[in-house]
């Protein structure tokens, strides 16, 4: 009889099959980056980021440089609804969705800070499960809220019974006990339910209720109104206050017996001495955060010739952004689609990274990031932040595979990568820090003060061997990564060498590129038992 310990979780054909990602590098393509002319204020943000590529392997990518850094992760995944929207390919068998999403939830999670927060935009179709394999992943304990979105007022013609008129806004905190997060700014229409029917001179207030939903019999006596009555709490209720805080709010006059002074007691809670904020519900209507309609219409403005189909509009990501971040935090939306994360968090001094896969990348998002760093952006939230144009971002796409196969079939390093390139990749996948020096060409990243990478195409002798050993000394440690080279190892105590591309030829999935929610691009199912000695015994051949 096993011992093993059970879990509840939710099971999936697949499950079982992940794939062997390879932590790419990216390329900036200048030509694409985009910066305002000139500063606008000290607070400009520069740094952003536009990465085209699959997302999958986009937030590989990022891993080693952020993991632990994003403050606030939105994505807005396909729907798995079968609507064949046209950026996406969306109606993905029910099993491929749960386990490509599997995938990235895992890679997000590495990614944020503990103080940081997944928000999840979905609907009906996959919502529920969604939220089991997110709490497998984040921890059932970390899950915050079920924000429901109106984000349209009309019924759906083509409805069956019912019109799903709200999408769910799923959110989790990194660690619970660590999340920071913000109030809501108090609202106009929040105030005027504050008026002075007693003319206080301490200002507006609003009448509480003074009972607490259950009996306790200490608290369940008379309290004597100005006009001498004698009152008792509702049945099955007690007030909330002992008689002797009952006075003492009395003889501050914080109590409220209605105009003619006959009425139970009401607390009176005055606006000056209320939060600044307020802390946001679970109920988000379309005139407080905008609707599907909405953010057409702000997409619109950027390519009115090709709509895109499934946009969020800005005041939903600014309550989330309000909520969840603050300036100069760092943003991250690994479905991108129109840009709207990037547009929102750009306008409220937020750094951001956006990932998107489909050419609307081109289409949609850059043209709209442009006019928002000009200034000539005036939707959305534009007014509401203050915003008057300046920043700018890079855009990067993702290096092509390290390895690829010649002619023969046989693995080598792709043409593609020259030297630099190539100790960049190589750092990576040896989980060093690429950082060329400027003196000591050996020196071409770090994993410690003293423990350094030399990647190169050049086959070594042991002359050259010995040299390097030399010139590292006792003190400091050398990962070398070649070809070839001649001579024992175990002669360069400092050393230690690789070879390039033998050593690294079952660490991921060589020349797969796309990850994208298809089914044709499911991963590879685990190397049945047996066969991974084989690869390991022609690795060292």
């Amino acid at each position: 009889m096993t011992n093993r310990k059970q879990k509840l979780e939710l099971t999936w054909i697949g499950k079982e099959n992940r794939p062997k990602l390879e932590p790419r590098i990216l390329l900036e393509d200048r030509e694409k980056s985009y910066h305002a002319s000139h500063r606008i204020t000290d607070q400009d943000l520069f740094d952003n980021r536009l990465i085209f590529g699959d997302n999958l392997l986009a937030l590989k990518a990022l891993e080693q440089e952020f993991a632990g850094k994003i403050k606030c992760i939105y994505i807005d995944p396909p729907y798995n609804t079968g609507s064949a929207f046209e950026h996406y390919d969306d109606g993905i068998e029910h099993s491929v969705w749960l386990g490509m999403m599997r995938d990235r939830l895992e890679l997000l999670h590495r990614l944020l800070s503990k103080q940081g927060s997944l928000w999840v935009t979905l609907d009906d179709n996959e919502a529920h499960y969604f939220k089991v394999i997110c709490d497998e992943i984040f921890g059932r304990n970390n899950f915050v809220a079920d924000i429901t979105w109106q984000k349209k007022h009309a019924p759906g013609n083509n409805e069956k019974g019912i019109s799903s008129d709200c999408d769910h806004i799923l959110v989790w905190a990194s660690d619970i006990e660590q999340w920071q997060w913000n109030l809501l700014p108090r609202t106009e229409k929040q105030d005027q339910l504050y008026k002075n029917a007693d003319n206080d001179p301490r200002g507006p207030w609003q009448p509480d209720n003074l009972t607490r939903a259950e009996f306790r019999e200490r608290d369940f006596y008379a309290i004597t109104t100005p006009s001498g009555r004698q009152v008792f709490p509702p049945t099955g209720r007690s007030w909330s206050r002992p008689p002797g805080e009952i006075e003492r709010l009395r003889k501050d006059n914080r109590l409220w017996f209605g105009p003619t002074g006959n009425a139970g007691p009401r607390l009176k809670r005055f606006l000056s001495e209320v939060q600044s904020g307020v802390v946001a519900r679970t109920t988000w209507l379309r005139e407080d955060v905008g609707s599907n309609d909405e953010a057409k219409k702000e997409a619109k403005e950027f390519n009115s010739k090709e709509i895109f189909g499934t946009p969020k509009p800005e005041r939903l990501i600014q309550r989330i952004l309000t909520i969840a971040t603050n300036p100069a935090d760092l943003i991250l939306d690994s479905f991108a689609g129109s840009g709207t994360t990037g547009a929102v968090a750009h306008k409220m001094g937020r750094r951001w990274i956006m990932v998107e896969l489909g050419e609307h990348c081109d289409t949609h998002i850059i043209p709209r990031l442009k006019k928002v760093i000009d200034g000539e952006d005036k939707g959305g939230v534009t007014e509401a932040v203050g915003w008057k144009g300046g920043g700018g971002f890079r855009y990067y796409h993702l290096a092509p595979s390290l390895l690829e196969k010649d002619k023969w079939g046989n693995w080598v390093v792709n043409k593609a990568y020259n030297p630099a390139m190539l100790a960049q990749a190589v750092c990576k996948l040896e989980g060093f820090i690429y950082a060329p020096s400027d003196s000591i060409y050996w020196q071409q990243g770090h994993s410690t003060e003293r423990d350094f990478i030399y990647v190169t195409t050049q086959n070594l002798s042991h002359d050259q061997l010995q040299a390097l050993s030399d010139e590292v000394g006792e003190e400091r440690s050398l990962l070398v990564l070649c070809p070839a080279f001649r001579g024992k190892p175990d002669k360069y105590p400092n050393l230690t060498i690789k070879k390039i591309p033998k050593t690294v030829l079952t660490r991921c999935e060589w020349g797969h590129d796309d990850y994208s929610l298809k089914i044709e691009n499911l991963p590879k199912a685990p190397i049945p038992p047996g066969q991974m000695e084989l690869l390991d015994e022609e690795a060292k051949s």
